[in-house]
């Protein structure tokens, strides 16, 4: 189970996200819900279509119920059983 505590261990499909900050100012503001994971990469599903963005260099905003998470993206540059490392 997703909870605020425990977020950056956890797979991220399904969630949706914004970008709040990034060094690449033309995805600052993208939506989406995360259609996939991969080490490096999110496939995110947009009103425009898919999109993979990368998970660094950018800050991600995600919505875990009625919450919201805001998590910088260098902390998810791995698959999500390596980042169990990170939460402990």
């Amino acid at each position: 189970m997703i909870v605020l505590k425990n977020h950056i261990i956890h797979e991220f499909i399904g969630l949706k996200t914004e970008i709040i900050k990034s060094t690449n100012s033309q995805i600052v503001g993208q939506t989406g819900i995360v259609m996939n994971e991969t080490k490096n990469m999110f496939l995110l599903k947009t009103k425009f279509g898919p999109k993979q963005i990368s998970k660094n260099h950018n800050v991600w905003k995600f919505t875990i119920d009625d919450n919201q998470v805001v998590v910088d993206g260098s902390l998810l540059g791995k698959k999500p059983y390596d980042r169990l490392e990170v939460s402990v």
